[in-house]
C-alpha cells in the first residue's frame, strides 16, 4: 500500500490485512518502483490532491498495458474523480472514498486472481515456446529453431563485423547401431551425444539436433581457430563416453567447420552449405575426424567460362 499518512491505515488494514492478504505500507518515492516487482497488487491511497501519486502511479501503468505485469489499485478522493478516470481507462482499478470496504476486498480478491491467472498463463506460454524450440529426444535446440538463430546470429555478424562459426556433427556408423541394438539404445546413444555436446560448448554457443544422427553448433563471435579447438574438445569428449547395454559402444563423429568472415561465406546458407561439404569431407577422409571448409575463390578464374 502507498500512502502518505497513516490516516486510512486502521480502516484499510481491517478491510484487506487477513489471513489470506498481507498488507505492507510504504511512502510514495522511487522505492515504490522497485518493490512493484515483488508483490502481487499496488494499492495507491490517495484521498486528497492526485499530484503526488499520479507520476508514480503513470510510472507503473506501462507495465499493466504490456502485460501480465503487478495490477494497480487506486483509492481516490470522490473530488478528485476526473484526474483519475485516465487511469482507468489505462487499465488500473479505481475506487472511489468513501467506499464500501466489502466492494474493496471483492476488487482487491478480482485482481488477484486475475494476476494469478495471468503468471499461469504466461508460464504455459514460455513452456510451449520452450517445447517449440527443442527436440523432444535428446532435449536441444530443433531444427527450426536453429535455422532461425542461424540467421539471427549471421545478421548481427556482418553488422557487427563479428566472427561467427559453425560445426556440423555426423555419428559415425549410427545405423548399425540401431541395427545391432535397437533404436531404444539408439536413443539413448543421441541423449548422451547431446549432453557431451553442451558440456562442451559456452552458454552463449547453440547446440541442435539437425536431424537423424546429426548436431549443429553454432558458436558466435568465435574464430576458425577457436571452433577447430571446439570441435576438437567435442570429438574427445565423445570418445570418452560410455554407451550401450553393457557401457563399450564407443561413439566416433565426423566433423565439418565453416566460419565468418570468408570470401566464399555470403549469407547463411552458404555457412551452411560450406559446413555440410566439410562434414562429408571428412567421412571421405575415413571418419572420426574435423574438416576445415575449401578456400573456394568467390568467382572462377579469368577465362574460364564455357571450358
Amino acid at each position: 500500500m502507498v500512502e502518505e499518512a497513516d490516516s486510512n491505515q486502521a480502516e484499510l488494514s481491517r478491510v484487506l490485512d487477513t489471513g489470506e492478504r498481507t498488507l505492507r505500507r510504504i511512502p510514495p518515492g522511487p522505492e515504490v518502483i522497485r518493490l512493484a516487482t515483488e508483490v502481487d497488487l499496488v494499492l495507491f491511497v490517495a484521498p486528497g490532491c492526485p499530484s503526488a501519486m499520479r507520476p508514480l502511479v503513470d510510472r507503473l501503468l506501462p507495465q499493466v498495458e504490456g502485460g501480465p505485469s503487478t495490477p494497480l489499485l487506486v483509492v481516490a478522493g470522490r473530488e478528485f474523480m476526473r484526474p483519475w478516470l485516465e487511469v482507468l481507462r489505462r487499465g488500473a482499478e479505481v475506487v472511489f472514498d468513501p467506499y464500501d470496504g466489502d466492494e474493496l476486498a471483492a476488487r482487491v480478491d478480482r485482481l488477484l486472481e486475475l494476476q494469478a491467472r495471468l503468471k499461469r498463463l504466461a508460464g504455459q506460454v514460455g513452456e510451449l515456446q520452450r517445447l517449440s524450440s527443442t527436440d523432444g529426444l535428446t532435449g536441444v535446440h530443433n531444427h527450426r529453431h536453429f535455422q532461425e538463430r542461424l540467421r539471427e546470429e549471421f545478421r548481427r555478424a556482418q553488422r557487427y563485423d563479428d566472427p561467427l562459426s559453425l560445426i556440423l556433427l555426423d555419428l559415425d556408423h549410427f545405423k548399425q547401431v540401431n541395427d545391432q541394438y535397437g533404436h531404444t539404445i539408439g536413443d539413448g546413444v543421441l541423449r548422451e551425444v547431446a549432453a557431451a555436446l553442451q558440456r562442451s560448448v559456452r552458454e552463449t554457443d547453440l547446440v541442435a539436433r539437425y536431424g537423424g544422427e546429426e548436431f549443429a553448433v553454432l558458436l558466435p563471435r568465435t574464430h576458425l581457430t577457436g571452433a577447430l579447438t571446439v570441435a576438437e574438445r567435442v570429438r574427445r569428449e565423445l570418445g570418452l563416453l560410455q554407451v550401450g547395454p553393457d557401457g563399450r559402444l564407443r561413439v566416433t563423429a565426423s566433423l565439418g567447420l565453416s566460419s565468418f568472415p570468408h570470401r566464399t561465406v555470403l549469407s547463411p546458407e552458404q555457412l551452411l552449405l560450406t559446413a555440410d561439404e566439410a562434414l562429408y569431407r571428412a567421412k571421405d577422409d575415413g571418419r572420426d575426424r574435423i574438416s576445415l571448409h575449401t578456400q573456394l575463390p568467390l568467382f572462377p578464374p579469368a577465362g574460364s567460362q564455357g571450358e
